[in-house]
C-alpha cells in the first residue's frame, strides 16, 4: 500500500483527475506559465489567478531508473520509475512508474502516455508506453 498524499486545494485536481481519465496541470492565468507541482500563486510572476488545465497526457522519457530493490515485502520488482516531460506543459516534468511494460525495455526518449492507478480518492499517474 502506498502512501496517500494530502489532499489541498492547490494539488486535488492533479491528484483526481484520473478519475475522468486527466492529466490536469495548474497554469498561471495571467503568463500561461505552467506549474508543477501545483501552486496557488505563480512562481513566475507571482500572479494569483490561478487554473487548472487538462494536458493531453502524453510525453517523453527524461529520465528513469529500473527498482530491483524490494523495499516492502508485497512490492513486485523489478520496476521503473520515469521522469518524464509533459506535452502540453512547457517545462513541467512528472515522475512515475512505468506499467504495461517489461522495466528493462524503457529508454530515454522513449514516447509515453498516461495511466491511473486508483487508491481510494486519489488517482496516481502511472506511464506506458505510447503505441
Amino acid at each position: 500500500m502506498r502512501p496517500l498524499p494530502e489532499l489541498t486545494p492547490e494539488n486535488t485536481a492533479f491528484w483526481t483527475g484520473g478519475a475522468q481519465g486527466e492529466l490536469i496541470i495548474a497554469f498561471c492565468g495571467d503568463c500561461d506559465h505552467a506549474i508543477h507541482p501545483p501552486q496557488l500563486v505563480c512562481p513566475k510572476c507571482w500572479s494569483e489567478a490561478v487554473e487548472f488545465k487538462t494536458v493531453p497526457g502524453t510525453g517523453t522519457v527524461y529520465t528513469y531508473t529500473v527498482n530491483h530493490q524490494q523495499w516492502m515485502p508485497d512490492m513486485p520488482v523489478p520496476f521503473a520509475l520515469a521522469v518524464v516531460d509533459l506535452d502540453g506543459a512547457p517545462g513541467v516534468r512528472v515522475t512515475a512508474e512505468v506499467v504495461n511494460t517489461d522495466p528493462e525495455t524503457v529508454r530515454i526518449g522513449q514516447a509515453v502516455r498516461v495511466a491511473f492507478a486508483n487508491v481510494d480518492d486519489v488517482w496516481f499517474p502511472q506511464w506506458e508506453p505510447a503505441q
